[in-house]
């Protein structure tokens, strides 16, 4: 799944710019074409950038971003062994020791690193002031860089496109492979178990060379020298002009951009620099927009019938509980009627008392030689008559008690005795 991808690998050969654009799949790897940029030092960078541009869009990949060789003279390449340190650890311990792995002093560097066997790294460093060069002159023709790597890191990355493993020391295998640079020089690139990468360029016969590079490997004698195209993954579609013989490094960083993720290379290019202009830095984030989708799609529809199915429990439950419910209304209401009735059967039963309690303060209060004939006691009054010497004295008596209020005489009448009255007054509320 990994082995998915179009690359652009340019080569920074002497005064020539070199460009290889390759597409990988899981099933076969197709060039799609070469093109050879002569004299890009002497030249404007918009007139050389334009045809890079032309370049590209006839093949259908002017959104892709390029991964830049670097000239080998340019960078320092270190293998650093770093037993017993995690993956995730081996950047900060390079870093660490960085300052001691060049000879440049104080001045500025950008450095770069790929795995080699477990608890080895290489590591490329280069100038800074060297990288913001060419940095500024790709911007200038308009060229997108996503990475600056170099010779040895590049042809590593290629190689495990085959499904070669890193680690030699396991299947004891190695080997050499020769192949001739822009400036003619004979370029050696070899893998051991003694040594996990082995990268030189030599002006020297290509036998002379390969003794040197079996040395360092410290393979047998008789080791066969391999042509570099060789051990590289094989097209399946190969334009003429892409003669892998005669310089097959631009196909190689094409391979290694267009699956960094399978066979990293070593990038010196600051993050900062780094342009990414392929579509398929946009697959994360339509892959998440189409999960957040779904996601939102499926918590909204969860929701809903999350809904129903607590309506339905609820009223299943209202259903079921709903006639011991009614019950116990209707028991309510009887309650109620029973506590009605036992309420009004005690205030019946006391009307009689504050009946007679009222009879007995009428006695009390119309003293003789007052009398009555007429008492008349219902809920709310009392109508009184009968005779007194003086009626006016006898409201004021009334009034006074705490059993009446509000007395207001009916009739009054003269008589030989006195005077014969009516009246009428409140109970007051006990």
């Amino acid at each position: 799944m990994l082995a998915f991808g179009s690359g652009i690998g340019v080569q920074i050969g002497g005064s020539n710019l070199e460009v290889a654009a390759a597409r990988v799949r899981a099933s076969r790897i197709r060039v799609l074409g070469r093109l050879t940029i002569e004299n890009f030092v002497t030249r404007p960078a918009a007139e050389w950038g334009s045809e890079y541009a032309r370049f590209l869009k006839s093949l259908g990949i002017g959104h892709l971003s390029a991964t830049v060789l670097l000239p080998r003279g340019e960078v320092i390449v270190r293998q650093l062994a770093l037993p017993g340190v995690a993956h995730k650890d081996v950047e900060s311990a390079i870093r660490f020791q960085i300052d001691t792995m060049h000879p440049y002093g104080e001045e500025d560097v950008t450095w770069g690193w790929s795995s080699l066997v477990p608890g080895a790294a290489m590591v490329g460093i280069v100038r800074r002031a060297t990288v913001e060069r060419y940095v500024e002159l790709f911007s200038e023709a308009g060229i997108a860089a996503s990475s600056f790597t170099f010779s040895a890191a590049a042809v590593h990355a290629a190689i495990r496109l085959n499904g070669a493993s890193n680690d030699h020391s396991q299947t004891g295998e190695g080997f050499i492979a020769l192949s001739r640079s822009a400036a003619g020089a004979v370029e050696v690139y070899g893998e051991s178990a003694a040594r996990p990468v082995f990268s030189a360029e030599f002006d020297l016969a290509p036998q002379r060379a390969v003794v040197l590079a079996l040395s360092e490997l410290r393979l047998p004698p008789e080791t066969a020298p391999r042509e570099l195209a060789d051990v590289l993954p094989k097209p399946g579609v190969n334009p003429p002009e892409n003669d892998l013989s005669r310089n097959a490094m631009p196909y190689a960083t094409a391979l290694a951009g267009a699956c960094p993720r399978l066979a990293p290379a070593a990038n010196v290019l600051p993050p900062g620099h780094r342009r990414f202009s392929s579509r398929a830095v946009f697959i994360p984030t339509v892959v998440l927009g189409a999960i957040l989708l779904l996601v939102a799609g499926f918590t909204a529809a969860y929701s809903a019938w999350a809904d129903r199915q607590y309506l339905r429990k609820l009223n299943a439950e209202i259903a079921k509980w709903e006639p011991m419910a009614k019950r116990a209304a209707a028991l309510d209401r009887e309650t109620d009627r029973v506590r009605a009735r036992a309420q009004l059967l005690d205030r019946f039963r006391q009307q009689t008392r504050t009946d007679l309690d009222t009879l007995n303060e009428l006695t009390r209060l119309v003293e003789p030689p007052a009398w009555t004939n007429m008492i008349d006691i219902n809920r709310e009054s009392v109508r009184l008559g009968g005779e007194a010497r003086q009626v006016a004295p006898l409201v004021k008596i009334l009034d006074s008690s705490p059993f009446f209020e509000g007395t207001e005489p009916l009739s009054q009448v003269r008589t030989a005795a006195g005077e014969s009255f009516q009246f009428r007054t409140n109970r007051r509320k006990r």
